[in-house]
């Protein structure tokens, strides 16, 4: 009788946690992961969050290992402090052979992974460093991160094109290690039933095709108080929905929350069927960042056929919509003319999205870049 082969333990770090925990980069590991591990059985796949956006427990989720871990809740150490104990977690306690640290901070820690004799690859989701919420430490911290994701990776999976024609570009010593595997279009396999969707929209006072809805965290740089001043400006009686919520309470989050009113309605973090159900009803989806990696939430908004308004950064064109389909960057007033056209003049080819955009393909070349590091010496 033959042995069976032995499986090979992979441990992703960076991240707080899955499933139903708001972020892109935890929307990416969410919708990746259990597709990975569903291609490869020899493999096995654990994901270490943070409590408490976690369980206390292990658990596992459509088979990969949820592994909680402490974190300082402070949004500057938070990361790095929970990424320290995964990568210590990951050598020790889970005897992994490949860590996927997620973004460029947690990368700080990528030169310890290899002390300790693990293969390294870095997911790189957006330059942090341009956020408006660091400080200067922490934007000279993240940027030392992206020099160590570079340096000590194996490979660096970037998640839009123009991301990586930038690496490649500043670091062309490197141009091997970056390969390109975009975000995919989320597939909501459940959704609220007719009268569960019609409870929701009235819980928040919301007729179906009579609002305009954005989702995302409360940042400065998702740029929601340009788009509350150019919606308050229209004198239209479309209604503003914002679904997300902050990581950490503070003065930004405040502000918006104070404008909360009888047009600008803040939901909260809603789940995916919740979510589902707003994107499926709303008249328009608007996304007005100043910064993004490859924005998960416009597909979802696509992948519902929702018309789509977004701003003009490199990230939101790299989903190629229709010029129609974009506006300056915290242009308030250009935002504001786009609002009051009908809004069908925004509707997009979400089927072609979804093609381009594909979590299985994201998977299958996921596990080829696994298997190569995992073969080299």
């Amino acid at each position: 009788m033959k042995d069976q082969p032995q499986r090979l333990n992979i441990c992703v770090v960076g991240l707080r946690g899955v499933p139903g925990v708001l972020g892109g980069v935890e929307s990416h590991c969410e919708q990746l992961f259990p597709r990975l591990q569903a291609l490869t059985p020899d493999y096995q796949v654990s994901i270490v969050g943070r409590h408490p956006y976690v369980p206390p427990e292990q658990f596992s989720f459509k088979g990969v290992t949820i592994v909680p871990l402490p974190a300082m809740r402070s949004k500057y150490f938070e990361a790095i402090s929970n990424t320290m104990l995964a990568v210590l977690y990951a050598r020790f306690v889970g005897r992994a052979k490949l860590l996927n640290v997620h973004n460029i901070g947690p990368a700080l820690l990528g030169p310890l992974a290899r002390l300790l004799g693990m293969k390294l690859i870095v997911t790189y989701h957006s330059r942090n460093y341009e956020h408006a919420k660091w400080n200067r430490f922490a934007r000279a911290m993240l940027r030392l991160g992206e020099w160590c994701a570079v340096a000590a990776a194996h490979k660096v999976i970037v998640i839009s094109k123009s991301m990586t024609d930038d690496l490649k570009r500043r670091y062309p010593r490197a141009a091997a290690k970056f390969i390109f595997v975009p975000n995919g279009a989320p597939d909501f396999s459940s959704s609220v039933d007719a009268s569960d969707e019609r409870a929701l929209l009235d819980r928040f006072g919301l007729e179906p095709g009579r609002y305009i809805l954005a989702v995302g965290r409360l940042v400065p740089e998702k740029s929601f108080h340009t788009l509350i001043e150019a919606h308050n400006s229209t004198g239209a009686d479309f209604k503003l929905v914002i679904a997300g919520r902050a990581d950490h309470d503070d003065a930004y989050s405040r502000a918006l929350l104070a404008q909360a009113g009888d047009k600008v309605c803040f939901t909260g973090f809603q789940g995916q069927r919740e979510l589902g159900a707003l994107y499926r009803n709303a008249s328009l989806f608007v996304l007005p960042s100043t910064h993004e990696g490859l924005p998960i939430a416009a597909l979802e908004a696509a992948s519902f056929g929702a018309p789509m308004l977004l701003s003009d950064i490199q990230a939101n064109l790299d989903i190629d919509l229709p010029a129609a389909c974009y506006f300056p960057v915290g242009d308030v007033e250009a935002l504001r003319r786009k609002l009051l056209q009908p809004h069908d003049t925004y509707r997009v080819d979400h089927q072609g999205i979804i093609r381009r955009f594909d979590w299985s393909s994201a998977a299958r070349q996921t596990k080829d870049i696994y298997a190569e590091v995992c073969a080299a010496r």
